[in-house]
Order: C-alpha cells, then sequence, then structure tokens
C-alpha cells in the first residue's frame, strides 16, 4: 500500500528511543524527509545517521528541551529551514513520575503540564499556519492509554493525556475543513525504555522483580503479550497519511485489548 508519504515532512518529537524512534524510522521507510528532536544531540546525530542509511531518506537532528518554548521554536524553525515546510506533526514525549497525589508536589504538576500538554500545544501553534495555508496536514499525539483508562499511581499521566484528548478533538473540529486531520494514538504496555523503567519502579517498591511486574500486566492483555514498537509505528504511520484522509478527532489504541471500556 502506497500511503502518500515520499513527498512529505515529518516533525516527530522524542524520537531519540522507543515509540518516537519507530515512527521516525516507519514514516522514514515510507519516503518522507525527518526532523528528530530530544534531549542529547550525539544520540540523535547517531540515530539521524542510522535511519538515513537505513532508509535513504532525509534527516535532520535537533537537540532540544520540549518543555521550554524557545526550544521548540528552534526545532520548528530549523526544520522548515531544512526541508521548507512540515507537513506532518507527531507530538510526543517522555512519561512523568510516578506517584499518587498526596505525593506530588506543585512544581511536579507544572512540569508535567510543560511536558505533556504545553508542549503538544506550542507545537501545534508553530506549525497549524503553513498546513492551513497548503491546506494539508496531518497532527498526531501519542498520548497513552491512561487517557481513556486511568492507570493506578500515574496520576500526572491520567491527568494531562486526558486534557491532550480534548484539545485534540475541539482543534480536529476547527480544522477540519482546511484538509488537517488530529488524532491521538494511545499505546498500551510496549516493550520501551519507559515500559522497562516503570516496571523497575514498582519491582523496587513491592520487593520483586522487574519480570514478575511484566507479567502482571500480560496477564491484564487479553493477547498475553507486551507489544512491539513496530507494531505501534505501523498505525501511526498510517493515520498521518494520504489514506486515512476521512479519520479525525480519533483515540485509537494499540494496547492487545488491555482497554475494557466500549468507546
Amino acid at each position: 500500500m502506497d500511503l502518500g508519504l515520499k513527498s512529505k515532512v515529518a516533525l516527530v518529537a522524542a524520537a531519540s528511543q522507543g515509540l518516537g524512534r519507530a515512527v521516525a524510522n516507519e514514516l522514514a521507510g515510507e519516503g518522507a524527509s525527518i526532523i528528530i528532536c530530544s534531549r542529547d544531540q550525539q544520540k540523535l546525530d547517531r540515530i539521524a545517521q542510522e535511519i538515513e542509511e537505513q532508509t535513504g531518506s532525509r534527516v535532520a537532528a535537533v537537540a532540544v528541551d520540549l518543555s521550554v518554548t524557545n526550544d521548540i521554536e528552534r526545532v520548528v524553525s530549523h526544520g522548515i529551514g531544512r526541508f521548507g515546510r512540515i507537513d506532518i506533526l507527531v507530538t510526543n514525549n517522555g512519561g512523568p513520575p510516578t506517584g499518587k497525589f498526596d505525593g506530588l508536589s506543585r512544581e511536579a504538576w507544572d512540569n508535567a503540564t510543560r511536558s505533556l500538554l504545553t508542549s503538544v500545544l506550542d507545537l501545534t501553534r508553530l506549525v497549524l499556519p503553513g498546513m492551513k495555508e497548503r491546506r494539508w496536514g496531518r497532527i498526531l499525539n501519542i498520548t497513552s492509554i491512561a487517557a481513556k483508562q486511568p492507570v493506578e499511581n500515574l496520576i500526572l499521566s491520567n491527568s494531562l493525556r486526558a486534557a491532550v484528548t480534548g484539545f485534540a478533538k475541539t482543534l480536529a473540529d476547527e480544522v477540519a475543513d482546511f484538509g488537517i486531520t488530529v488524532n491521538n494514538i494511545l499505546p498500551g504496555y510496549t516493550l520501551t525504555e519507559r515500559v522497562e523503567q516503570l516496571a523497575q519502579t514498582i519491582a523496587e517498591k513491592e520487593g520483586v522483580n522487574t519480570a514478575d511486574v511484566k507479567k502482571r500486566w500480560e496477564a491484564q492483555i487479553p493477547m498475553r503479550r507486551l507489544g512491539r514498537p513496530e507494531e505501534f509505528a505501523a498505525l501511526a504511520a498510517f493515520l498521518v497519511s494520504e489514506r486515512a484522509s476521512y479519520i479525525t478527532g480519533s483515540s485509537i489504541a494499540v494496547d492487545g485489548g488491555w482497554i475494557r471500556s466500549l468507546f
């Protein structure tokens, strides 16, 4: 299936590892030019070279802190300067700390809000005018299953991922007439560095090993296994493609059936 991405330019946030890296790989494999960002320039440069060698697509790498508005402005400006435009935006960022409400400070909430919500708003605000002018665009937010079914001990993620969902659904209505789609993709328990860290944190608190924690998660998943990043990236590539032009305002889970709700 030709996804129609060969002439497109995509900005994929937090793409130095995990789901962001997998999505960048997938889009580059479809022929899109890619802008990747994270905090570690050396790591980004290595990954950009690997993607270029594997796919033949052009990749720009910019080290930024996605919780800082000036940094976001810099990566968008660099991407437009290098490729002329940004057709596709994939927002993404690492998960916030675990914890219950009583154990989280105001500072923790402020930091998580800048990382998970404000970064999405800033990135969208900067790329949207060009998309409107060209009357084509794709905005895809990587959130979490926590946006639909709260996860114990993840109150920061549960709250702020849901906020992104509300923003995306509303924006989708506002920009649909411009040929722009806005969707959310919700990863479940997937074999990434973030999930490994979460398993380790839980294991240390409970005095068990990480394998026990993963087995518990697998028991909750109808498919009885954790997901693979490339499975997630396959759907992401479709949602930002020409083929998905009639899908907008949707939140789609890639979770092996973990979410139990009907909608």
